[in-house]
């Protein structure tokens, strides 16, 4: 553990043990927390990250000395399919006993959760360490979808360019400018393909800083107002492919291998929705020391993500006190530490440590509705999916 950490966990777990001190004369709470024991919590959870994965580590070991629970995570490429499998189990009236206990969502996800029901009663309220969150970051609205208790925050993502500045001394900080880089040095840069998540926000990025509009974004998509407001995206998508990574005629699978391409110095830039990942890793050794992340001049796409409780749960205590847990200031402040993931906290500075690391980095845009990335990602398929 680096002094700093050290630091964050001493500072953080003298604000938790206050505050569980507090939870503790709530009998509500006291009765979720003994039901809770001996329970199995599924988590499934995005897998792509060492540094998540054994950050929720440490949670399960600490959930289990401290709560006698077990956290199980369970490694997803992708969310979707496990609101499919909540769906199919709802639909063949499984209502008890589910695989899934605790969700990281957010987005057309959460949405499509809540449209079809797959989340159980409200539970926001229930956890004590709500009481901490920082009520002016976006955490009531996810995507522009009412949360109403059906979700908690968990962490922000803001998307940036982790950029190489020994070979980018000028960062790109506009869709215009991206475009001239890219032209003069074609093969150095690409994105994801959608609709992965990484590339599905970047196509909302530059959407953003290309609309003459934005304010339709923010409400269900239509026809009749996506084809002109999503035309000035072709239009630059048309003249950047050409110049990017393999002519744009394969994209990278996911963020992490973009990020691999630029640790091994194919591409220059490489995109990520954490704006501590450039920092995290560049500490870390697993990008160049010269990488900073850089943000869209306009601002960049910012985002809350979520925990939430399916809605057939078979440990549904459990998955509040897990909850709870990955809220207390410990758990926060050293999520947000850039040596072990630098994902920014949902907190209240003053709920933190003083050394505590930013919630918002970079001037924030915030998220479409969910129904333009899902038109996004369908027209994008159909124009350039090969």
């Amino acid at each position: 553990m680096t002094s700093g950490t050290l630091r964050y966990a001493l500072a953080a777990l003298a604000l938790n043990w206050g505050w569980q001190a507090q939870a503790s004369a709530e009998p509500d709470w006291q009765q979720t927390l003994a039901e809770a024991r001996g329970q199995t919590v599924y988590f499934n959870a995005w897998g792509g990250s060492p540094e998540i994965n054994s950050y929720l580590a440490w949670a399960a070991k600490e959930l289990e000395r401290d709560y006698r629970l077990t956290l199980v995570q369970v490694k997803v490429d992708d969310i979707a399919p496990s609101v499919s499998q909540l769906l199919a189990g709802k639909q063949a009236g499984k209502t008890q006993g589910g695989p899934i206990d605790l969700l990281w969502v957010n987005g057309e996800n959460f949405k499509a959760l809540k449209d079809n029901g797959l989340l159980g009663a409200p539970f926001s309220q229930e956890l004590p360490n709500m009481a901490l969150v920082d009520a002016s970051l976006p955490v009531d609205e996810d995507f522009t979808v009412p949360v109403e208790g059906l979700e908690v925050p968990w962490g922000l993502g803001q998307l940036n360019l982790m950029v190489d500045t020994d070979q980018v001394p000028e960062p790109p900080r506009s869709a215009a400018s991206l475009l001239a880089w890219a032209k003069a040095n074609p093969g150095r840069f690409s994105y994801p393909k959608p609709p992965q998540f990484h590339g599905a926000s970047f196509l909302k990025q530059m959407l953003l800083e290309l609309a003459p509009d934005p304010a339709p974004l923010y409400r269900p998509a239509t026809e009749g107002e996506f084809a002109p407001i999503a035309a000035p995206l072709w239009h630059f998508l048309d003249a950047l492919h050409p110049n990017l990574w393999r002519q744009g005629k394969a994209f990278p699978a996911s963020a992490a291998e973009t990020k691999q391409l630029l640790d091994d110095g194919e591409l220059a830039m490489a995109i990520s929705f954490n704006p501590q990942e450039a920092l995290s890793s560049v500490e870390t050794g697993t990008l160049p020391p010269a990488v900073r992340a850089v943000a869209m001049a306009k601002g960049a796409l910012t985002n809350s993500h979520f925990l939430a409780i399916p809605f057939n749960a078979k440990a549904r205590a459990g998955a509040k006190v897990v909850a709870n847990f990955l809220l207390s200031p410990a758990a926060q402040a050293r999520k947000a530490d850039p040596a072990i993931w630098g994902d920014p906290s949902v907190l209240r500075q003053d709920a933190l440590p003083a050394n505590a690391v930013p919630a918002l980095r970079f001037k924030a845009v915030a998220e479409p509705h969910p129904s333009w990335q899902l038109m996004l990602e369908s027209a994008w398929t159909e124009r350039y999916g090969h």
